[in-house]
């Protein structure tokens, strides 16, 4: 296979470790079903050896497949809320190559502290410090907290997932080198959370087949009743990062998706 060299001069420390460690952590779910992830060579301090995916356009067929192995990946879990790719210990992060910032790392044992401590009011307070989010804004957010139990209703007895953790159209490839069509996850922001997360994230800048992967990922883990009612819940967390990364409007839809859960 060919290899692709993603690059960074000083990125942060175990960046590209952390990346390198969750694509292996999310690609040893192939072996029981899971979807297929791209091939890790090896990362130093500022780059990441990874195969190079020969792109071609998704199928419906492909697309349900995808949603069936997404599940399975789901499936294989993770210990904690929180828990970082197997056999790293760092620093995880979240945002793009030139402007991540650290995503927080533990052991919820339950996805409401883990969505309220070590997500939402973390990334508001990086906001905050960068000028891009004000204290009204945190208050907003906690408020959104505090009604967490009745927002997130059944989807709070779920189990630790095995999640890519920034599954937007962009990080799923879809390539015919092997003669079918299927689906490479690229690019994660792996960590043990709920499988929502990342199916809100599949829906939050438009995805080809959606509903089929819909479809394929409910064959194998049919989700709990009201998911649809969540993706605003589980969408706050990405859009509160691009609050951070890019200001402008994206504060607007920030603070009216909060609005819309209370």
């Amino acid at each position: 296979m060919v290899k692709y060299r993603k690059s960074r001069a000083f990125s942060p420390a175990g960046f590209f470790e952390c990346e390198g460690k969750g694509l292996q952590w999310l690609g040893a779910a192939h072996a029981r079903g899971g979807p297929r992830v791209a091939e890790v060579y090896g990362w130093g301090d500022g780059h990441l050896d990874i195969e190079r995916i020969a792109a071609t356009s998704p199928t419906a067929q492909a697309a349900t497949a995808f949603g069936a192995a997404l599940a399975r990946m789901h499936d294989a879990g993770a210990e904690y809320f929180g828990s970082a790719p197997e056999g790293y210990d760092g620093v995880c992060y979240f945002g793009p190559l030139q402007d991540p910032v650290p995503m927080d790392t533990g052991e919820w044992a339950d996805p409401i502290s883990y969505l309220a401590e070590g997500r939402l009011l973390p990334m508001v307070e990086i906001g905050i410090r960068r000028g891009t989010l004000d204290r009204g804004d945190l208050e907003l957010t906690q408020r959104v907290v505090d009604a967490l139990p009745d927002i997130m209703g059944r989807a709070a007895d779920d189990k630790p997932a095995r999640i890519h953790g920034d599954l937007w159209s962009g990080n799923v490839m879809w390539t015919a080198d092997t003669g079918e069509t299927e689906a490479v996850l690229i690019d994660p922001a792996a960590h043990g959370g709920h499988r929502e997360e990342d199916l809100a994230m599949l829906h939050l800048f438009g995805m080809s087949y959606l509903t089929q992967i819909i479809e394929g990922y409910q064959s194998v883990h049919p989700l709990k009743a009201g998911y649809q009612e969540r993706t605003t819940l589980w969408q706050l967390y990405p859009i509160a990062g691009h609050c951070v990364f890019f200001g402008g409007g994206y504060v607007s839809e920030y603070r009216a998706m909060c609005r819309s859960l209370l």
